[in-house]
């Protein structure tokens, strides 16, 4: 499964989303799935949709205990891991799963989005 992982600030919106999205997925295969911190999934509600694509849920456990390659200050402040977009990926997409792509920022600095794939059964 190739998943979109998110982070967002509070003020972000759908079109923020959507432009992460974009960027994140430019040299990826489409995405089968979108993830963000349990207690901000809503907000994917919109896009999710538009992308006809379900929502994984990630607990914050499980956000902290992926190893990603981005080490961003306000993630760790915020989350406790390195990058929420990347962990959320990894996270969603299974044990095994590696990055496709690093986290990309929205052009207004308010999302970040990275695609990670799990691993084929």
């Amino acid at each position: 499964m190739i998943v979109a992982g998110f982070g967002f600030r509070a003020d972000a919106d759908t079109a923020s989303l959507r432009d992460a999205l974009a960027r994140a997925c430019r040299e990826t295969a489409p995405i089968q799935a979108i993830a963000a911190p349990a207690d901000k999934v809503a907000r994917l509600t919109e896009l999710a949709l538009e992308r006809g694509v379900p929502i994984i849920p990630v607990a914050a456990t499980a956000l902290q205990a992926e190893r990603t390659l981005t080490r961003s200050p306000a993630s760790l402040a915020a989350r406790r891991c390195g990058s929420v977009a990347e962990a959320a990926a990894l996270a969603a997409a299974g044990p095994g799963a590696r990055l496709l792509a690093l986290r990309h920022i929205s052009s207004d600095r308010t999302a970040t989005c990275a695609i990670a794939q799990g691993v084929s059964t």
